[in-house]
């Protein structure tokens, strides 16, 4: 019989969506807690808030989410930021400040996102690792829930989230920008899930196009609505029955938008994520960004680390760049590496990219990817010179410049930075902005700056260049150590409540391993079905990062129909070797507690 682990205590720098209130285990008994550790950078985070709102409205009386915010990068670590995220992403549970990782170290997490499961008595009773746990997690509360009824430890009532103040502003959390032909700004008022067209000085509303609620609906301005749209594309003239394509990010779908009528339209996507190869032309994965280029619109695919193509004239679309591993690597396309693509700017032969998670400045050439500014997952800062030694933190838009420069939304560093392919350096031209998210250059050269921490647009004054020598960060998660040599890599995984192992079209699992630096693993790189997998480590490299990529494939078991589900999560695992180190590594993609 495996033993109960009973719940380490909730303990953090301070509580969000309380009232001020200060939670323990105590408070909760009686109540199914689902702690969702995560950061605000982190896409894959994001999809899971969205995967635990029907949770929550369906278990509201018996189940308390708490999210523990665990940050990744510098400018996560700011309380005033984690507040705003808190609201921009519309997180309505309680939320814990988990700056120093305390939490996320007391119960072992190990990726973004990690959920925990702890029942009414406080013991942990499931761990999972990545999304797509949704199915499995209404079995196992129905379960809990059923249990703990039938025992006289389930407690129902009011949980203790308690909503902020509304906020009144023009926009709240402007995404992305383009200019109309009429010389108008289109918007994306994200966390309003609508579309603001202003006047030229950015400040006018002419119109709204949504209901401001989040939802999916097609239809005329009025009534149509989004769930955080991001990107916008205006088409060439002609190409198809609509001008605009919206990146509908949280609905997983690109929509259509006819600027005379404010009429919308799904043009591509099924509005459910995409999950494996399977979807690749169907689903989506949260589009961010969109732009035309090479006579195609190219789609910023964040959610599984990929750029694709889309053809309003015949609405196919399909994989342009990547191939869904988390991290970099540059070389031919489609087989490149790149992690949650963000922003995109079309200029003559070349597409410019923000790379969130890798801090990075990338372009498309000749089916060729190239690297200008960026060092990998966890190296960050803002550090201006030499392109090889200057650092971006979690930029999120660019913009290309007639000059042949480019400029970039540096949202984690408040700036907006400034690359020039002629010398190879990096400068900023701007700074103090609040989380600066995309870069406009209008026709007649001035740009605007969407500042979504400040609900607003800025112009930016033309001529300002200074050089920081800023801070060098790297993402400090604590190490896991393992001896040098042989040690074996096991990736955990029970499929939930009422699933099987689906081997319907073959092996139901995949394992990827790879390092960083490469040198760090001798032997055990590459790809195979097994989960467990025997490693070789460098004993001459004291540290490094594995990057694992793991899925397991499911179906509901003994039903007339069964619906099919895929886990899958990217692991960075940082690692140091050392002698009487532990020769085993295991990571959770699923764990259940049968003992419950």
């Amino acid at each position: 019989m495996i033993a109960r682990v009973r719940a380490p205590e909730l303990r953090g720098r301070g509580w969000l969506n309380t009232g001020g209130r200060s939670l323990t285990l105590a408070d909760l008994r009686g109540k199914v807690v689902l702690l969702d550790f995560w950061t605000f950078c982190c896409v894959n985070c994001l999809h899971v808030l969205d995967e635990l709102r029907p949770l929550e409205e369906k278990f509201g009386d018996a189940l308390v989410v708490i999210g523990v915010h665990s940050p990744k990068f510098e400018h996560e670590r700011d309380p005033a930021a984690l507040a705003a995220a808190v609201e921009r992403y519309g997180v309505h549970h309680p939320v814990l400040d988990d700056a120093d990782m305390a939490m996320w170290q007391q119960y072992a997490a190990k990726a973004w996102p990690t959920l925990s499961v702890i029942d009414p008595e406080g013991y942990v009773v499931a761990s999972m690792a990545g999304e797509g746990h949704a199915e499995g997690l209404v079995r196992l509360l129905d379960e809990l829930i059923a249990t703990h009824e039938a025992r006289g430890t389930l407690h129902r009532g009011d949980g203790p989230y308690v909503p902020p103040a509304a906020p009144d502003t023009l926009l709240r959390f402007p995404g992305k920008a383009i200019e109309l032909p009429n010389g108008n700004l289109l918007v994306s008022d994200s966390s309003r899930h609508s579309l603001a067209e202003l006047a030229p000085d950015g400040e006018t509303l002419i119109r709204r196009i949504g209901t401001g609620e989040r939802g999916r609906a097609d239809g005329p301005a009025a009534a149509a609505s989004f769930s955080e749209p991001q990107g916008l594309c205006l088409l060439p003239p002609g190409t198809a029955g609509y001008d605009v394509v919206v990146a509908d990010t949280v609905n997983h779908l690109l929509r259509g938008l006819r600027l005379d009528t404010g009429e919308v339209t799904t043009v591509a996507g099924t509005g459910r994520p995409w999950r494996s190869a399977e979807d690749d032309g169907e689903s989506l994965s949260s589009p961010w960004d969109v732009a035309w280029f090479a006579g195609r619109v190219i789609v910023a695919m964040a959610g599984i680390h990929q750029l694709w193509w889309f053809d309003p004239a015949t609405g196919a679309a399909g994989v342009y760049a990547g191939t869904t591993v988390e991290s970099l690597r540059d070389g031919a396309l489609p087989d490149v590496w790149m992690a949650q693509p963000s922003g995109l700017s079309a200029a003559g032969d070349r597409l410019w990219i923000a790379d969130a998670e890798t801090s990075a400045l990338r372009w498309i050439e000749a089916e060729e990817l190239h690297t200008a500014v960026g060092q990998g997952l966890f190296d960050f800062g803002h550090v201006d010179g030499p392109a090889r030694d200057a650092l971006l933190q979690h930029p999120l838009g660019v913009g290309a410049l007639p000059d042949g420069s480019v400029l970039v939304a540096d949202t984690y560093n408040g700036a907006v930075r400034r690359f020039d392919p002629a010398s190879g350096e990096v400068s900023t031209v701007d700074s103090g902005l609040a989380e600066p998210s995309d870069v406009l250059v209008t026709r007649d050269g001035s740009v605007i700056v969407v500042e979504s921490g400040a609900h607003r647009l800025v112009r930016l004054a033309p001529g300002v260049v200074k050089t920081v020598a800023g801070e060098r960060h790297r993402t400090e998660r604590p190490p896991s150590p393992l001896a040098p040599g042989e040690v074996t890599l096991d990736v955990i995984f029970t499929p939930a409540p009422g699933q099987k192992l689906d081997t319907t079209y073959g092996p139901s699992t995949r394992l990827v391993v790879s390092a960083s630096p490469p040198e760090l693993l001798l032997e055990g790189e590459g790809t195979t079905t097994d989960l467990s997998r025997r490693l070789v480590l460098n004993p001459a490299v004291p540290k490094g990062i594995l990057q694992v990529v793991a899925q397991a494939a499911t179906c509901d078991a003994d039903v007339e129909h069964a619906a099919c589900h895929l886990t899958r999560q990217d692991w960075g695992v940082p690692v140091v070797v050392e002698a009487g180190a532990p020769h085993r590594l295991p990571l959770i993609l699923r764990g259940l507690d049968t003992t419950r």
